[in-house]
């Protein structure tokens, strides 16, 4: 049964990581797990995304151009790569976040509706 509530958040997820990352890096620069860590934080501590998952996404984002990066040292000393948008990012972030509130409100719509008002 846990399993299947697993699969549920993967799917879900895979639609929407992207943006997610997009939204969390034009906040401001951070490193990989600081992204992780935002987007947890942003949801309220209700997705948690995997590391497996977050890397690759990150690196596509990078050779895609919507997000760079460069090295830099993390807050406990380390050596990290830190992520920032870049224009074509911003742009991106700002079109899918438009086409993201748009789906939303038709499936809200959808959900609301009932027998009355068919």
């Amino acid at each position: 049964m846990a399993q299947g509530k697993q699969e549920k958040q993967i799917d879900l997820l895979q639609g929407t990581l992207d943006l997610l990352i997009l939204k969390a890096v034009s906040l401001g620069p951070l490193h990989g797990y600081g992204v992780l860590l935002r987007i947890q934080q942003l949801s309220g501590e209700e997705l948690v995304i995997q590391q497996g998952s977050l890397y690759p996404a990150l690196y596509r984002l990078e050779h895609q151009g919507a997000i760079a990066s460069e090295w830099g040292e993390s807050e406990n000393n380390r050596r990290a790569k830190y992520y920032k948008l870049t224009r074509a990012g911003r742009e991106r972030l700002a079109g899918e976040t438009q086409k993201w509130n748009r789906m939303a409100g038709i499936i809200g719509s959808i959900l609301r509706a009932s027998p009355e008002g068919v």
